[in-house]
């Protein structure tokens, strides 16, 4: 057990009755600042996304852990970096035992929590860290079993490092000379613990979520709020069936067509999938509306029918819309994807990077980006208003009075044809025309019949 200065009348952080089990699992992290956690993910979802999604993998690691503790008569500890463990507590809940890792490097850190850990009393002691979302309680049930037969477990990851390490004593050759942060780790572990003559064993190898393109392994577990994806459609059976193939399956996520009135086969194909098909009068705002009163989920995504979104992008929208662990990092009010156009032609980068311009800095994304927020903001400012043309204008504007609009760097796939069906540059100028026009007052109904003339 650890010792407790007898110089301070303050109760202790840890109550030494947790740590009376034979076996211990040490969860290594650390709390969810944006900018501090998950660096190398910030390019493409931003530091309050980046945070949330470190926020949801530990939450779920926690979780597991809690399932394996009422198997298992198991001390649950978190390790975490930094010296306050009251935010942790806060987070985590009081019933858990909070250490400071200290400094030095990672394998200076864990030798030592290790070490001190089996210096408390412990018989078994298994590591994990929270960057692998399909660590399950069985996985680490398994690691504690092996180790009644073996010196050492390890659950190596596929990026060559290792999630897990388990041992019935502690073992510093283990954490020295290692290449840190490298697909040399894992191996390097073996390399020792067989010089060393150790019994090993191993759990299974799991993927770790550290860079963007890592993103789309989140999918499968359906992490937090349900989301409702509404896409207004009218005569889009040349494009329909493939946008919705990309996601009509995935969990904890409905997808709503509102059909304007399609004379082509948008309904009969979009009734070939898992998604709910409505019919509304024509009008991009009042078909949004009908299929965001329809929605089930407490995330809205509009999508237009010729836009495809990124991989992981539900995970994406939802670590950037989760609710703050405080104040200081307020969520963005809404978010929209960075814009690419499906055709080669190199003036289309130019328009593309005039959009990222415009979204950025004048925080102004249109509804071929994606916009999504959560649904009750979308109904606290009214939905869309129900006008002709620049119905996704006046969203966002109104948006604007309520905080930040985060722009993913992760880029939505839309079709080229509006821009060639009347030249790049003829279709951006009217397009501006019209916004112009909009912000001096002239009527959505005239814009809308000048957008239709060209």
């Amino acid at each position: 057990m650890f010792e407790l200065s007898m110089e301070s009348d303050r109760e202790p952080d840890i109550s030494p009755l947790v740590r009376l089990n034979a076996i211990t699992l040490i969860i290594f992290t650390r709390y969810p600042t944006p900018g501090a956690v998950k660096t190398r993910l910030i390019p493409a979802v931003g530091a309050v996304a980046a945070a949330n999604l470190h926020r949801q993998m530990v939450e779920n690691t926690i979780h597991q852990a809690r399932i394996l503790a009422a198997r298992l008569p198991i001390s649950i500890e978190v390790h975490f970096d930094g010296n306050n463990s009251q935010p942790m507590a806060d987070w985590l809940g009081a019933d858990l035992v909070y250490e400071s890792q200290g400094a030095g490097d990672l394998g200076v850190r864990m030798d030592r929590s290790i070490s001190k850990t089996f210096q408390a009393g412990a018989e078994r002691v298994v590591l994990i860290g929270t960057d692998c979302p399909e660590l399950t309680a069985n996985i680490l049930d398994r690691a504690f079993e092996l180790l009644q037969s073996r010196d050492l477990v390890l659950g190596a990851a596929q990026d060559g490092g290792y999630y897990l390490i388990g041992m019935r004593q502690p073992q510093p050759e283990l954490f020295v000379d290692i290449d840190w942060s490298t697909d040399r780790v894992c191996q390097q572990t073996i390399d020792i613990a067989n010089r060393r003559n150790l019994a090993t064993g191993f759990v299974s190898t799991l993927a770790d979520i550290d860079r963007p393109e890592d993103i789309p392994r989140l999918t499968k577990l359906g992490l937090g709020a349900r989301m409702s994806i509404v896409i207004p459609a009218l005569n889009e059976a040349r494009s329909i069936a493939k946008v919705l193939e990309c996601i009509h399956n995935l969990p904890n996520l409905e997808v709503i067509l509102v059909d304007g009135g399609s004379i082509d086969d948008t309904v009969a194909i979009a009734q070939n999938f898992d998604v709910k098909v409505l019919s509304s009068p024509p009008g991009r705002a009042a078909q949004m509306n009908a299929g965001a009163k329809a929605a089930t989920g407490e995330i809205l995504l509009f999508l237009h029918a010729d836009t495809f979104l990124p991989l992981g992008f539900e995970t994406m929208v939802r670590s950037t819309l989760q609710a703050p662990l405080s104040r200081e990092t307020p969520s963005p009010v809404a978010g929209a994807f960075t814009l690419h156009i499906d055709d080669p032609l190199p003036i289309l980068r130019s328009i593309e990077r005039l959009v990222a311009w415009r979204s950025q800095w004048r925080q102004m994304p249109y509804g071929d980006q994606a916009i999504f927020l959560m649904a009750a903001t979308f109904w606290d400012i009214g939905g869309f208003v129900e006008m002709p043309i620049m119905e996704d204008y006046e969203l966002i504007r109104r948006l604007q009075h309520r905080g930040r609009i985060e722009i993913l760097s992760a880029p939505v796939l839309t079709s080229a044809r509006r821009w060639l069906k009347r030249g790049v540059w003829k279709t951006t100028l009217i397009n501006q025309a019209i916004v112009f026009g909009y912000t001096i007052g002239i009527s959505p109904t005239r814009l809308a019949a000048w957008y239709r003339r060209g």
